[in-house]
């Protein structure tokens, strides 16, 4: 047989492709370095020195993880699922007895960094061919780049494997007969292995068997090749110059050690594929990091008529699973936490991945001023996106505010003011009833993070009324195990009250007192518990009226869950470190000496940024089409901006790409919601709109056109059912005129979605469409997206599509620098129409305060009815003229806003005589809900 003990060509070949492959990634991203982790189990070898040599050589990091020689499953098994999951390795190099490869150890790697190709998954991708997604082993590269490189044509030639079973034998096989060379597998117990020897033109050795092999059996000029992964000698078979390498697993023969030296050696050469798997890893790794365009499967609807209920609707579609509506949508596995079958959290990382991809097109659908008729924004968002992606083929997403807990159990019509809505009809997010209740536990992490800062406020009131400031400072800064010191939040509150001293012996009694004393006073707390369940008993409460709390009651009251500054700071936040710092600025109260004291003040922000870790991820659903929807945040439209989430935005506009759309949805009317989302949403995200959707029905139009009241339970009038024109016309003329006209203020093009209800008639909707373009809308289009679903709204698709490549001239209503007052005054003439504003002596005070604490650059986030342009709920239409009374004026300051109230409005509803919970129940076998909507 032919002697083969190395070649000086193959392996310097191999090196010089991976570093090339290297530089090209290098080219890509400057930062990126290809590196190899090695898990091994007692001393390093011949073997694995050639490797790490082999690595340095190639320019690869290599980190190495040693084992006791004798360590157990559970170890390896650790070892391997945390370097699987280290996006900063690129290949896992097992280098440990065969015996302790168990198919527990090889389920933990993950195949994509099985640069060994061991794993099951990568054997069936070699076997049915597909080459692109797992490995070839280094061991099977080195003996077909062997076999080509000693016969100038492989094909018609016979190799024989001889001894061995499973993976390597398999994936072995497989190529050499891929690469039209015949393959005769055999053991060393075969009556015709001497025939199946001499016929050979290679025999490839997997495992040594017990008798010799004689020189006379091997047909002239045949290559011989040992890799067996058993053997530790790595002794030759009786005379026949072999050369014996153990690349898989364990030591390499004498031969290939003492060659490594000279670039040759089948050792050498698999340790040189290893680190090129690597590489090849790292490219795929690196490749996956980019944008990747979707290939979004949308669900076909088969509408019926009479439409079903909504909830009907719902549980008549199955979702997708959520693991592969994100792989549709270009997120990574990593990207995503589970939460059960069809929803799912997107982490943050998503933001830096897709730093540099440009964003999609930003549209806002807003409303008229809203009626107990109902506009149907959500519905429109919901149909507008089905329409873009399941029948336009663009990407694109809608995000939506998460709706509270508390109006699912008061009543349908009640949904909007206190969060969001799932949609209706054939264009809703499914399924319904999750969406409707606890989600991913938002809202509870919520009231959890706003209960705990209520709690240390009554707590630190009693401690600072029932001791000294000695007591008091050995309490909140204690000696542990003999040490003092404080913590990195007390340090941070030393710093603002100005003392630079970092030991707590060096205090002096001054500076203790000043440390310890917050003195709040009960008087001038702003800060209410929350609950997200509306109970009118909770408006107003007494605490502290145990005696265990020695006389420190106080008059408080509970909000609604939605109506926490929390809320409002999780929809403003750009990441996990700026709501930490906005949670810090919260403000809870005011000082007996008149400064403000603050969440960090209390020590209790760290533990809120804690709580409040996963709520900040958006979750992700799914509309009944099946195209994806972030459902993130739902602050109260009223005393809040009404919007979802910054973050949810963000992450849309990275994942439908340059020419894709994310359609966001603002609460109530565009007086409220939309001059909110421009004015503060657009300042905190630095996002700019790029064209508005303004939802409007004939029945609404008619109620501001000069209709009756409606009545909840009673029939609709007959103004309503029955075509009247002129009624319409007045409402164009008035509302949707002005709510146009609000729009053009911020420089935004306007398309009138027309959502139609079947006492609708044509002339009517014709009208509609006709008057909203003379006022100055580019389109107005009838949508029939809660009959139809998606291809009901394919024509305000087209009109917003249309739209957005125009102009944009965004601009802001107002100047931060402005005086407070003149912000509010603009936004009350410019938006609602009013002569002017009258502070009441209680705002002017207010605002005085603001102004000395350095807060007179927020923006205004006003707190009035939504039921009208003014602040008086019974004046529809376009009312002028009237003066816009400031009754008080608050701070959100975490949130980053000063909302002055007009009016008088509850942050906490109270339920009706007969709530929607009578009609909701659970089948216990089949765990259906029933009477939720």
């Amino acid at each position: 047989p032919q002697i083969v003990l190395g070649s000086t060509a193959i392996a310097p070949e191999v090196i010089e492709v991976t570093k090339e492959m290297i530089t090209v990634l290098q080219r890509r991203n400057p930062a990126i370095r290809p590196s190899l982790a090695i898990i091994q189990a007692g001393e390093d070898d011949g073997l694995l020195e050639i490797n790490k040599k082999m690595a340095r050589r190639i320019g690869l990091n290599v980190t190495q993880i040693c084992l006791a020689k004798e360590c157990s499953e559970i170890e390896i098994v650790t070892e391997v699922l945390k370097l699987s999951e280290d996006p900063g390795v690129h290949g896992l190099y097992l280098h440990l007895p065969q015996a302790s490869l168990t198919s527990r150890v090889l389920t933990a790697l993950k195949p994509e960094k099985d640069v060994d190709g061991l794993s099951d998954l990568n054997t069936g991708c070699l076997i049915r061919g597909d080459l692109s997604a797992g490995f070839v082993p280094p061991v099977t590269s080195a003996v077909l780049e062997w076999l080509s490189k000693h016969h100038v044509t492989l094909e018609g030639k016979t190799v024989l494997i001889l001894g061995g079973h499973g993976t390597f034998e398999v994936t072995l096989r497989c190529l050499i007969e891929r690469q039209g060379i015949e393959v005769v597998v055999s053991d060393w117990t075969s009556k015709n292995l001497k025939s199946q020897v001499m016929r050979a033109d290679a025999v490839v050795v997997l495992e040594a068997g017990k008798k010799n092999l004689p020189p006379t059996w091997f047909k002239p000029g045949a290559l011989v090749f040992s890799c067996d992964p058993t053997s530790k000698t790595g002794t030759l078979f009786n005379t026949v110059c072999m050369f014996t390498v153990h690349a898989l697993y364990n030591n390499i023969a004498n031969e290939s050690v003492a060659e490594s030296s000279s670039n040759s050696g089948l050792g050498y050469l698999t340790a040189a594929y290893r680190m090129k798997n690597v590489a090849q890893s790292c490219g795929r790794w690196l490749q996956e990091q980019e944008y990747q365009p979707w290939s979004l499967s949308s669900i076909s609807l088969q509408p019926l008529t009479p439409v079903p209920s909504d909830i009907e609707i719902s549980r008549a579609h199955t979702p997708k699973p959520v693991s592969q509506l994100a792989k549709e949508i270009g997120l990574l596995p990593e990207e995503l936490e589970v939460y059960g079958r069809s929803k799912a959290k997107v982490r943050l990382s998503l933001l830096d991945r897709l730093h540099n991809q440009p964003d999609g097109k930003y549209v806002l659908v807003a409303g008229i001023t809203p009626t107990p008729l109902g506009e149907g924004k959500s519905t429109v968002t919901i149909g507008l996106v089905q329409a873009l992606s399941a029948h336009l083929k663009l990407n694109s997403f809608a995000c939506l505010r998460q709706p509270s807990q508390g109006p699912t159990f008061w009543g349908e019509s009640n949904l909007l003011c206190l969060g969001g809505a799932a949609g209706g009809g054939y264009a809703q997010v499914i399924p319904m009833e999750e969406f409707n209740l606890h989600l991913t536990g938002d809202i509870h992490a919520i009231t959890a993070a706003n209960n705990l800062v209520a709690a240390a406020i009554d707590a630190r009131i009693l401690h600072e009324s029932t001791q000294s400031d000695k007591a008091l400072y050995n309490r909140l800064v204690p000696s542990v195990n003999g040490v003092r010191r404080f913590s990195p939040i007390q340090i941070s509150r030393l710093c603002r009250l100005g003392i630079d001293k970092t030991d707590p012996a060096s205090l002096t009694p001054q500076e203790i007192n000043t440390f310890v004393r917050l003195d709040l006073d009960p008087s001038k707390i702003t800060w209410h518990r929350v609950l997200d369940t509306n109970d009118r008993f909770l408006r107003k409460i007494t605490v502290g009226q145990a005696s265990t709390e020695k006389g420190q009651t106080r008059e408080t009251g509970f909000d609604i869950a939605v109506a926490s500054e929390i809320m409002a700071i999780l929809a403003l936040a750009d990441g996990l470190e700026d709501m930490k710092g906005r949670l810090a600025r919260m403000v809870v109260g005011t000082s007996r000496s008149g400064q403000p004291v603050t969440a960090e003040d209390l020590g209790v922000s760290g533990a809120l940024a804690v709580l409040m870790k996963d709520a900040i991820k958006p979750t992700l659903m799914q509309t009944l089409e099946g195209t994806p929807v972030f459902v993130h945040a739902g602050p109260f439209a009223n005393i809040a901006h009404g919007n979802s989430s910054v973050l949810a935005d963000k992450l849309a506009l990275k994942l439908v790409g340059e020419d894709g759309f994310v359609v966001t949805e603002a609460g109530f009317g565009a007086d409220i919601g939309m001059e909110k989302f421009f004015n503060i949403k657009c300042r905190a995200s630095g996002l700019q709109p790029d064209v508005v959707v303004l939802v409007a029905t004939v029945r609404a139009l008619k109620m501001h056109g000069g209709g009756p009241n409606v009545s909840a339970g009673a029939p609709l009038p007959r103004e309503y059912i029955d075509e009247n024109l002129s009624l319409a016309a007045g409402g164009c003329h008035s509302n949707l005129r002005k709510q146009i006209q609000i729009a053009h203020l911020f420089g935004v093009p306007v398309v009138v979605a027309v959502n139609v209800f079947k006492t609708d008639t044509q002339a009517e909707v014709d009208l509609v469409c006709q008057i909203a373009k003379e006022c100055g809308a580019f389109d107005a289009v009838p949508c029939h997206h809660w009959a139809q679903g998606g291809r009901g709204c394919v024509d305000l698709a087209r009109a917003v599509t249309q739209a957005t490549r125009r102009p944009n001239n965004f601009q802001f209503l107002y100047d931060l620098q402005l005086p407070l007052v003149d912000k509010i005054r603009t936004i009350a003439q410019k938006v609602y129409g009013a002569a002017d504003i009258e502070l009441s002596p209680d705002a002017k005070a207010k605002l005085d305060y603001y102004n000395q604490q350095g807060y007179a650059s927020l923006p205004i986030c006003m707190a009035k009815t939504h039921l009208s342009l003014s602040h008086m709920p019974e004046k529809k239409g376009a009312p002028t003229g009237f003066i816009l009374p400031i009754r008080d004026v608050r701070a959100s300051i975490g949130a980053g806003f000063i909302y002055p109230l007009v009016g008088t409005m509850s942050t906490m509803p109270g339920l009706p005589t007969r709530p929607c919970f009578y009609d909701i129940d659970l089948d216990p076998a089949t765990e259906e809900i029933s009477g939720l909507f």
